[in-house]
């Protein structure tokens, strides 16, 4: 029996708790390469979709099956064959790719089916819905090669997917489509997911993959995973990278991703199935796992406007009660938030700082410079600082100055200088507590 420690699980539940709100009533299309049920990944992999279920999250599951099929070929003694990374559906293939699907739905059915006591499925409910949601047309002859029973999707019924999601169900879609005429054909498990994901306007398209997501340098296996990509960066990136033929290459999965998000999808993503949790961790944390394509930054500077109210107290609630700041009311917050500078990433506040200017005395002070322990050491505090000058110099202020007790070196090698209580502006020299004996540090502004 493993032991849960307090004073580990209460903070790191409460720093999800964010991602839970902001996620509620959303839709999610979740890829799952038929490579991660080969690999035995199915089961932990429910478990996690179901957690997302249960906490508000609409789902559509959407399936691969790429092993499987080459897998019932081999049995039949034929080869698989591919083209411009797409399977060749001739109609032994087609056959072969029925049975698959038939087998792998009856595995992911039977897994959410799942209620054993003391696992994450206990007292789960999670409904399972599959149907002839998609529309399909022939790949037809490419460059001379004739794709047979391969096809595209023409059509998703979004209507009905998303009638099925809104009653709480989870909608679950094979890689087959029927012509108007009721011809089967074989489809890619990311161009279902891609047009899926368009057509409900999902806020996340999530691919897991082979692979861990897109490196910084394409050239070096090893450099770091860029784990947010703009849209017009990933689209750059696609034209400096070769082809793709097979999805373990780079390009494979970063081309629907990109589509994806030039078809209004918010969020796109590619992360490795190899990683146990690894939908929880892009989902539940800030820099999550994989590689992320937005249209544009998620993380924006900005000033705070009402709204923001909430998420500012949230955030500097525990550095009041350590002490390291002053406490301010909600009412005192509330009045002032048009001072308040924010840094939010998808939709969460993860760093502040006010400015009160004092005109008289051509300064103003910085107050409440907070960062989330999550994203610290990451430069927010110098981007917030950064904007705060910027605000003072336009209000013709000379100065800013803050007020501390714990961070003077912080704010030192950053052009503070400490200087002595009296040199306040008398106004802030009136409300000065001089039993905290915070120090105060000036900066000159250029």
């Amino acid at each position: 029996m493993s032991l849960v420690f307090p004073h580990t699980f209460v903070p790191w539940f409460r720093s999800v708790a964010p991602h839970i709100h902001a996620y509620r009533g959303k839709t999610f299309v979740v890829a799952l390469a038929g490579e991660a049920i080969a690999a035995g990944k199915l089961n932990t992999f429910v478990q996690d979709l179901a957690i997302l279920h249960a906490m508000g999250i609409k789902l559509v599951l959407v399936h691969g099956f790429r092993p499987q099929v080459t897998e019932q070929l081999a049995a039949k003694g034929q080869v698989s064959r591919f083209s411009h990374g797409v399977r060749i559906t001739d109609a032994v293939a087609l056959d072969c790719a029925q049975e698959a699907a038939g087998q792998l739905r009856f595995e992911i059915e039977a897994a959410f089916s799942q209620g054993l006591p003391n696992t994450p499925m206990a007292n789960a409910t999670v409904r399972v819905v599959s149907g002839n949601f998609l529309t399909a047309r022939p790949v037809g002859i490419v460059d001379g090669v004739d794709f047979m029973h391969s096809g595209v999707v023409r059509r998703v019924d979004g209507a009905a997917i998303r009638r099925a999601i809104d009653i709480g169900a989870l909608v679950l879609l094979s890689p087959f489509g029927f012509s108007p005429t009721g011809e089967a054909f074989n489809l890619t498990m990311e161009d279902v997911a891609t047009a899926t994901a368009v057509a409900l306007q999902a806020d996340k398209l999530l691919f897991m993959t082979e692979i861990p997501g897109i490196r910084e340098d394409a050239s070096d296996p090893d450099s770091n995973i860029d784990t947010e990509l703009a849209l017009a960066d990933a689209r750059r990136l696609l034209t400096q990278m070769p082809a793709p033929q097979q999805p373990t290459d780079p390009a494979f999965y970063l081309q629907h991703c990109v589509k994806a998000c030039a078809g209004g999808v918010e969020r796109s993503h590619i992360l490795p199935f190899g990683v146990d949790g690894a939908l929880l961790m892009e989902v539940f944390t800030h820099d999550g796992i994989g590689t992320m394509v937005v249209d544009e930054k998620l993380e924006s500077l900005r000033e705070a406007t009402p709204d923001d109210v909430g998420g500012i107290l949230q955030l500097i609630e525990p550095f009041e009660r350590d002490g390291t700041l002053v406490r301010r009311e909600r009412t005192e917050i509330e009045r002032d938030v048009a001072n308040y500078t924010v840094i939010e990433h998808d939709g969460i506040i993860f760093g502040c700082a006010a400015l009160y200017p004092y005109p008289e005395s051509r300064t103003g002070e910085m107050a409440a410079l907070t960062v989330s322990p999550m994203s610290q050491s990451q430069g927010d505090g110098e981007r917030i600082l950064k904007r705060v000058e910027q605000r003072a110099k336009a209000m013709g202020l000379d100065s800013i100055f803050v007020l501390t007790t714990r961070t003077m070196h912080w704010f030192i090698k950053r052009g503070f200088a400490q200087v002595d209580p009296d040199w306040l502006p008398e106004a802030r020299k009136r409300k000065y507590n001089w039993d905290r004996r915070s120090q105060v540090l000036v900066k000159k502004l250029p």
